[in-house]
């Protein structure tokens, strides 16, 4: 019989497309994990910690140094290669294919968990409740509670400190400071990260009950651990 080219690609794109079905899908939304339940609300806009919450952005505004800003700045990317710093130049989206898609789905997952409920308590971010506040990142009009980016940060954190355990220290304090940068920045008051950390923190959890997390952390560990040569 014979096989023609045409035939071969079929069978190879057949092959291929399970690997890639589920491709920037995120894990879960907020159908499947609902933040309105599971954290408290965040603090109404004349409450005295609010008040507290501003003077400790505004505190920051007039301490914060040229690299504290910058780094600031520099964490405003929400995506897996943030954490090189302490991951090595091994640490790369060209060596680790498998490794990016499944990240992919991880950032993915936060927005579709974490923005209906922003969109549903609407709380005010610091330039907006004050005309003080200058940040000194891109500026955000969506609600700040709970921080999208310490969200995503502490998810990333917790899944890549199960892939390599031998970084775990460095790998959390690098998802603190994370959230830490977007008070730095001038963007989220304090309730915010905080919310944020519980945030990551539940996302994490259950999200690594399904099976097809767990098909595709083990395809992705194993490809991280082998091109750090762990």
């Amino acid at each position: 019989m014979r096989i023609t080219a045409s035939a071969l690609l079929t069978a190879a794109l057949l092959l291929v497309a399970p690997a890639w079905a589920g491709e920037g899908k995120p894990f879960a939304t907020a159908e499947t994990i609902d933040l309105l339940t599971l954290l408290k609300p965040p603090p109404a806009n004349d409450s005295a910690q609010t008040r507290a919450e501003l003077a400790e952005v505004l505190t920051i505004q007039v301490t914060r140094t040229p690299a504290m800003e910058a780094q600031a700045q520099a964490d405003v990317v929400e995506d897996v290669w943030r954490f090189s710093d302490v991951m090595g130049p091994a640490f790369k989206p060209e060596a680790l294919p498998a490794f990016s898609a499944f990240f992919d789905r991880v950032v993915a997952t936060e927005g579709a968990v974490v923005d209906p409920a922003k969109d549903s308590w609407k709380r005010p971010r610091p330039h907006q409740y004050s005309p003080l506040v200058k940040p000194v990142v891109k500026m955000s009009n969506s609600g700040a509670y709970p921080s999208g980016h310490t969200t995503v940060g502490t998810l990333m954190g917790i899944v890549l400190s199960n892939m390599v355990p031998e970084k775990r220290t460095e790998i959390m304090a690098r998802a603190w400071a994370y959230g830490e940068n977007r008070i730095v920045g001038g963007i989220h008051f304090r309730a915010d990260i905080e919310a944020g950390r519980i945030a990551g923190s539940v996302i994490a959890a259950r999200i690594m009950e399904q099976p097809d997390f767990r098909t595709e952390y083990a395809a992705a560990r194993t490809e991280l651990r082998k091109v750090l040569g762990l």
